[in-house]
């Protein structure tokens, strides 16, 4: 009998112990928050080869998250669905929603970074609006998809675990709204749409200011200095 007291108590000295591992491990990590606007990085296709007929913001946030499980050795990370329609029925009611709930999160002190999940045809716009309007060091990435996740060779796994990669580095504060598409990290300011079916559909004239591969951060060059004057929105 004291023997298998003895033992209880070993085992339970070694939960508690993997829990505050545990704990430490997940307090170490950065916090990010997805904001889930729908678009073609939620979309869903009828079959594997459809990469360019597809309904787009079919899938929920909870749902993107869940696919992609390594997220979790890059971030403490949480979803919200802020909104979910394709992109082109973005307005200024939407674009306004989405600003004051990125402006609300970058003061909260347990938020480290964000990522807009977004659809392409008005991704450079909404990264450009929040680039002038948000005023933050803290990393702000918007992040889209050329196919639908049920596409073959589907692009937007990669670019939302890249855009989260990104959100939650160290090396990323302070450069304004970015865009992380096709492995290259873009300026929110000058970055644009350039074709309607190739993955590397976004780009800017004075190339990206990096690129991510496998979770690690290479930079090129700064952001450009605005040379206007800062847009304030009272929220």
């Amino acid at each position: 009998m004291q023997i298998k007291l003895k033992v209880r108590k070993l085992l339970t000295g070694f939960g508690l112990a993997a829990l505050a591992s545990l704990a430490v491990a997940q307090a170490a990590k950065p916090n990010v928050v997805i904001l889930a606007t729908g678009g073609t990085i939620a979309g869903a296709g009828a079959s594997a080869l459809n990469s360019a007929t597809y309904a787009a913001a079919k899938v929920p946030v909870d749902k993107l998250l869940a696919g992609l499980p390594e997220l979790a050795n890059v971030a403490n990370v949480r979803g919200e669905q802020v909104s979910q329609i394709a992109s082109e029925s973005f307005n200024n009611e939407t674009l306004m929603k989405l600003g004051k709930r990125v402006s609300a999160l970058v003061k909260q002190a347990d938020v480290d970074g964000i990522v807009v999940t977004h659809g392409t045809d008005t991704l450079e716009e909404t990264a450009y609006f929040l680039n002038l309007v948000i005023r933050t060091n803290k990393p702000i990435v918007v992040v889209g998809s050329m196919r639908p996740g049920t596409a073959l060779s589907a692009d937007g796994a990669l670019n939302l675990f890249n855009a989260v990669s990104v959100a939650a580095s160290k090396d990323t504060s302070g450069k304004g709204v970015l865009v992380t598409m096709n492995d290259e990290i873009q300026s929110g300011r000058d970055v644009s749409k350039t074709i309607n079916i190739k993955t590397e559909a976004f780009k800017s004239q004075w190339g990206p200011l990096g690129m991510v591969v496998e979770g690690n951060n290479y930079w090129f060059r700064a952001p450009c200095e605005a040379p206007h004057r800062a847009v304030r929105i009272q929220y």
